[in-house]
């Protein structure tokens, strides 16, 4: 496989086992003579890009790599200790993972405007695994989850994976085995390697994690009510199929409060809002068709198990003239 950045035309789809197979054995053929005997460091979000590469390099290079997974405290709930559980417990890895909860939580306080939170999230993101990177010796290679379409879209720098921003004086080299790879691709090559589907299959979730859907300024209570009300949908999801038909899904829980009662006692509580669209491309998106009594199940479930929460909305609205995400 050749080692620029264009793909070439003769290239064939990867949507089999065996060519996935094939693929793989040709990357650790190419990641070995690469590296050598030489160390490189990953940043593991624990979605499907960065884990199929640390699947890779685990393979290739066994203990010459480290990875770090960094906690801001906004991703969904369980994620980090399937992190945990997969690399380190499961495929024995170096793994050294950073709860920066309060450090994320701390800097984003009072802060309401979407574009000012993305930085942040972003920027602190970089200063945290630049220094992790410091405290280990030897690194000589950065691997990276960067895909095709992140090439062809953003000049080969996988920005919303925030380590494009590393200061030149770390000097690393990149390693980045599935770049010539499509999205659809990259889960078959997962699979293959023996990565569960929760994670191989994991649906598109934002860099900044849950910080965009927790609307406005973020507070622990109310992103703690997203992350369950989240948490909900998706085993609903799950348990009746939906989640192998709708192409994204998840609950918001915006800055406003409403009037409800629970037992019998007047509440002033926050609204839960439900996101379902199907989509080909994410330029345009339709409302996913949902059943009413699944809707009674999951509206139930959120305001009998969400603490802080005394409703439950549904968004219809289409893309234009929303967009899929509410930040």
């Amino acid at each position: 496989m050749t080692n620029s950045n264009v793909r070439p035309e003769t290239m064939q789809r990867i949507n089999t086992p065996a060519l996935a197979e094939a693929f793989i054995e040709e990357q650790l053929a190419a990641l070995r003579e690469q590296i050598g005997d030489k160390k490189v460091l990953l940043a593991l979000s624990g979605g499907v890009d960065s884990s199929v590469v640390a699947a890779l390099l685990i393979r290739a290079v066994g203990k010459q790599l480290t990875c770090v997974h960094v906690n801001h405290g906004l991703l969904r709930k369980g994620e980090p200790e399937q992190v945990i559980e997969v690399f380190r417990e499961k495929m024995k890895a170096n793994l050294v993972y950073v709860d920066a909860t309060d450090r994320f939580l701390d800097k984003l306080a009072g802060v309401c405007d979407p574009e000012q939170k993305r930085k942040i999230i972003g920027g602190e993101f970089i200063r945290v695994f630049e220094e992790e990177a410091r405290k280990l010796d030897g690194i000589a290679f950065l691997a990276q989850g960067t895909i095709y379409p992140d090439i062809l879209e953003s000049h080969g720098v996988k920005a919303h994976h925030n380590v494009g921003g590393l200061p030149e004086d770390l000097n690393f080299e990149l390693v980045e085995p599935i770049k010539l790879l499509y999205k659809d691709e990259v889960r078959v090559v997962g699979k293959q390697l023996g990565l569960p589907d929760s994670m191989v299959f994991r649906q598109p979730f934002p860099g900044p994690g849950l910080g965009v859907r927790c609307v406005g300024a973020i507070t622990r209570d109310r992103l703690e009510a997203v992350r369950e009300s989240d948490a909900i949908l998706r085993e609903e999801f799950a348990k009746h199929g939906l989640d192998e038909k709708v192409w994204q899904y998840f609950t918001v829980v915006p800055d406003v409060k409403s009037t409800g009662i629970t037992d019998g006692k007047r509440t002033w509580d926050w609204p839960v809002i439900i996101r379902a669209v199907n989509t080909v491309d994410a330029v345009t998106a339709e409302p996913a068709e949902l059943n009413f009594t699944f809707l009674q199940k999951v509206v139930r479930r959120i305001t009998t198990e969400v603490k802080g929460v005394n409703r439950v909305l549904w968004d219809l609205t289409p893309k234009p003239s929303a967009t899929i995400e509410w930040e």
